[in-house]
């Protein structure tokens, strides 16, 4: 019987053994395959990084998007798909033993369930506002769903010609363009972007600047190292008509055509160019023959022709020149190898007045010729000190010009007492009209007035280190100490037409 017992009980050890055998470090497992693909396009999505919760394995998705993760222990998972500039994506899968569970992801665009930002609203200046300066500050409104970061584009079209200025990265809700044209009609728009959904476009709204104020004065103010041209009206009020990033000088307006004749340094080069009286429009009008001499801030040319055509100095040549370029031809040489540094035409051409002088600037001389370039008329010659600023009267009358009576002369070309005079024609009478010149000073650059009443002109000390600025005084005979009346501070080359 005991025996028996011991038999029983060995054979009950024995099969609990075999079942332990069979469970112990076993798990029942099953299989998850998938497929990644873009929402929109269907197109298979490379590198998606795939992983279960609870956590089994990690795998990436091939270039078919497709991925599959082996011996995952039966159970319910939540699958995740993940990847750079998509929405992660979850799906629930049950995994059964021995079986391949099959899901797939549509992922969506990470900026897909973003919302657009709202329409932006222009503000200022309103629509079809009229009369405003050239210089506009826009202002519009716009908002975010979800505060995400704004950038603004600002579009302005004009209806004279197809330009469209483009101003984009705004960050801010204002914007301001300066430089626009007088009289123009403009057309603004703002686009907004979120830099997730397309950019939305706000209306279209439109302005008009003021005409372009009667500014009859030009001179030149330095900025930057570069010489600027500027206008004036009556008031004081001044319109800068040319970038202080280029050196443009000697502004000379034709009242017949509408524009002002300039010079500007090109390539080291000095051009004549010519541009409307609100500073658009430049144009280059000369280009292989330059204008060139001993000093080229001294240097001025002359409108002819009744502004079809521009004069100009080459050392010792005079070149005229169409005022649309081309038909360069010159008309004079002087016979002594002086340089001509100045030079002044009657409006029918027909008369032309010279000043020439050395590579030093002295042993000047001022005379006439006619279109022809044969001499007419020497003004003044042989004389110490240097000479300068001639200027035409219309009826070809009279002479204005510049002389140093000190007839000091130095290497600087400096000048002690320059002072203005008239030459009468008819007579040959020189008359000083500086009378009034304070002591030290000198008198420079002098310009009929319209009605050659009165002269334009520089005063500055004699230091040549001095602030200059430009004064007008009457030319009849007087001794009015009060005549001289300052019309720009700090500025140059004046021209009054």
């Amino acid at each position: 019987m005991n025996i028996i017992f011991k038999y029983f009980a060995l054979i009950v050890l024995l099969a609990l053994c075999a079942c332990s055998e069979d469970t112990v470090g076993e798990s029942i497992t099953g299989n998850i395959s998938g497929k990644v693909v873009e929402e929109s396009s269907n197109e298979p999505i490379e590198n998606v990084k795939i992983t279960t919760s609870p956590a089994s394995s990690t795998v990436f998705t091939d270039e078919n998007g497709d991925f599959f993760l082996s011996e995952v222990i039966v159970d319910q998972y939540s699958v995740k798909a993940e990847i750079e500039d998509y929405a992660t994506a979850f799906e629930a899968v049950t995994v059964t033993e021995g079986a391949t569970s099959n899901v797939a992801f549509e992922m969506v665009m990470s900026g897909a369930n973003n919302r657009q930002p709202s329409t932006p609203e222009p503000i200022s200046p309103e629509d079809n506002a009229t009369g405003l300066d050239i210089t506009v500050d826009f202002v519009w409104q716009a908002s975010d769903p979800e505060n995400d970061e704004l950038t603004y584009q600002l579009e302005l079209r004009n209806s004279a010609d197809d330009e469209v200025r483009t101003f984009e990265n705004i960050s801010d809700t204002t914007y301001t363009v300066e430089g626009l044209n007088y009289g123009y009609k403009y057309f603004w728009q703002v686009k907004v972007s979120d830099s997730i959904n397309d950019p939305v476009l706000s209306p279209l709204y439109s302005f008009e600047t003021s005409e372009l104020p009667e500014s009859r004065y030009l001179f030149v103010r330095q900025i930057n190292g570069n010489n600027v041209i500027f206008s004036s009206n009556d008031e004081g009020d001044e319109l800068q008509l040319t970038s202080s990033s280029v050196n443009s000088f000697r502004p000379r307006r034709n009242n017949a055509t509408n524009k002002i004749a300039f010079l500007r340094t090109v390539g080291g080069r000095t051009q004549l160019f010519t541009m409307m009286l609100d500073g658009t429009n430049e144009f280059q009008v000369t280009s292989e023959i330059p204008v060139n001499g001993y000093d080229l801030e001294k240097l001025g040319f002359s409108w002819a022709n009744d502004g079809n055509s521009l004069l100009y100095p080459n050392f010792g040549n005079l070149y005229s020149v169409n005022a649309t370029g081309g038909g360069t031809q010159k008309i004079y040489t002087t016979a002594n190898g002086k340089f001509i540094t100045d030079v002044t035409a009657s409006e029918d051409g027909n008369t032309i007045a010279l000043l020439t002088n050395n590579a030093n600037g002295y042993d000047g001389a001022i005379y006439t010729i006619d279109a022809e370039g044969s001499r007419i008329r020497t003004v003044i010659s042989g004389m110490d000190g240097a000479l300068g600023g001639i200027d035409l009267s219309v009826d070809k009358r009279t002479l204005l010009f510049t002389r140093d009576v000190s007839e000091f002369e130095n290497d600087d070309n400096r000048q002690l007492d320059s002072r203005m005079f008239l030459y009468t024609f008819a007579t040959g009478e020189i008359r000083d009209i500086s009378e009034n010149k304070p002591g030290g000073t000198n008198d420079l650059d002098p310009r009929f007035s319209p009605n050659e009443a009165e002269v334009v002109f520089v005063n500055t000390s004699n230091d040549d280190i001095s602030q200059r600025d430009i004064y007008i005084q009457s030319i009849s005979n007087n001794n009015d100490e009060n005549d001289r009346t300052q019309l720009v501070q700090d500025a140059i080359m004046p021209d009054w037409e």
